[in-house]
């Protein structure tokens, strides 16, 4: 195989040369392009803090494939294997509740870098850096409402559970010499009509500026909105008209959820909007089936519109790439590898495109030659390319990968009960 992947690279090369496209050029930016893989598709979003307990926050995941991590070292294990079958190199993104606790209960106001520690020796062992977010749902103080909850009491402690994840995300920053990407994302909402939406969102502004009044070195914040959940149809406090304001205003990174959005809403053109007013943004990839139903992520047109306005913006360097799907229906190492080596191609295609000659017939106001050239670029060989990006990070080429997966489904998942 190894040497006609060569030879189909070869050809690909010299199609993308006579349009301009230098391919190992983008073979070199695709070294860099790292993406933080999401933990919480390895165990359903399950975590090591309230084991067996139900998933709350307007959030559900379907399905109950057989294997799913049961502890942190499966969860680890299964992590591990994903990422070596995907090319290039990679972070990981920690929910609050995947602490190594011990089998010992910490309510989340009294959690602290001492618990994420192993995580971090894990992380510089295995060349990933990490990022972080703090958790809202499941917990018997969740309800409707947390940061924006009229009982101070209630509110008190989201407010210290997120100063506590902003303290540990820096910690991690520290440790691994690179921010910690930490995101904030309250599932805060109503079911039915309310007659309060100002007062509630009076109260989560404020909390917000008590938990953002510290500022850290070696941690990045991102806030996150999103339009409805399970249980929470009505309203949604953290709006994307909010978030962004807040962001906007407080001149802070804004998390763009690809499944937080209507339907009808396009995700790509808000990147070219928000970055004239944000220093940078972060991307929780998905695939969004009429609501947030976070399928595995494909090289679908949403996401291929997204990345390529990332490239056509020259945002490469203002931009974190997160995942951010569970699908509890298949082999969920299967789900990793697709989702993110997906990601990868619609990048890859991005990169790939004439933008110099694009921009050219614009300028010229040539819109026939314009939109030729975008049409003839959706049958380049870029899965050449791809599969060259592959062999070079020594992971299987093409669908290679499936029986990898499959044997680690024998030999691993199928025998956890």
């Amino acid at each position: 195989m190894k040497q006609s992947v060569e030879q189909a690279y070869e050809l690909a090369k010299q199609r993308y040369a006579a349009i301009g496209v230098d391919t190992d050029k983008v073979l070199e930016q695709m070294q860099n392009f790292h993406i933080s893989m999401h933990c919480w598709q390895a165990d359903d979003v399950a975590g090591f803090e309230n084991q067996g307990g139900s998933l709350t926050g307007g959030i559900q995941v379907n399905g109950n494939y057989p294997g799913k991590a049961r502890n942190i070292d499966e969860l680890r294990a299964d992590i591990l294997y994903a990422k070596s079958l995907i090319p290039g190199t990679h972070r990981l993104n920690l929910h609050e509740i995947y602490g190594d606790f011990q089998g010992k209960f910490v309510d989340r106001d009294q959690v602290d870098a001492s618990y994420f520690q192993s995580w971090i020796q894990w992380g510089l062992e295995n060349n990933t850096k990490l990022d972080f977010n703090s958790t809202s749902f499941s917990h018997p103080k969740s309800g409707d409402l947390s940061l924006s909850s009229p009982d101070k009491g209630v509110r008190d402690f989201w407010i210290e559970h997120s100063k506590r994840c902003r303290a540990i995300s820096e910690e991690i920053g520290k440790a691994q010499n690179d921010p910690c990407i930490m995101n904030t994302w309250v599932h805060d909402g109503s079911k039915d009509m309310t007659v309060n939406r100002m007062l509630y969102r009076e109260l989560l502004k404020d909390s917000l500026d008590q938990i953002f009044a510290q500022k850290y070195d070696n941690m990045k914040d991102c806030v996150e909105s999103k339009v409805f959940g399970i249980g929470l149809e009505s309203y949604t406090v953290g709006s994307n008209d909010f978030y962004t304001s807040y962001a906007a205003q407080n001149d802070m990174m804004i998390t763009l959820d690809t499944g937080h959005f209507h339907p009808t809403e396009s995700v790509a053109d808000k990147v070219s909007s928000m970055l004239l007013f944000v220093p940078e943004l972060m991307l929780n990839v998905s695939r969004p089936i009429r609501w947030d139903s976070d399928h595995v992520t494909i090289m679908d047109d949403p996401t291929l519109d997204l990345f390529s306005e990332i490239v056509r913006a020259d945002a490469l360097d203002r931009v974190h790439y997160g995942l951010d799907y569970f699908d509890g229906t298949l082999n969920r190492i299967g789900a990793y590898v697709i989702g993110t080596r997906a990601a990868q191609k619609c990048m890859l295609r991005a990169m790939l495109e004439p933008l110099a000659t694009l921009r050219k017939y614009e300028a010229e106001d040539k819109k026939f030659e314009r939109l030729a050239l975008l049409e003839e670029c959706k049958a380049l060989p870029w899965n050449a390319v791809y599969d060259m990006f592959c062999l070079k990070n020594n992971v299987p080429v093409g669908e290679t990968f499936l029986p990898e997966v499959q044997k680690y489904e024998r030999e691993v998942t199928s025998k956890r009960n």
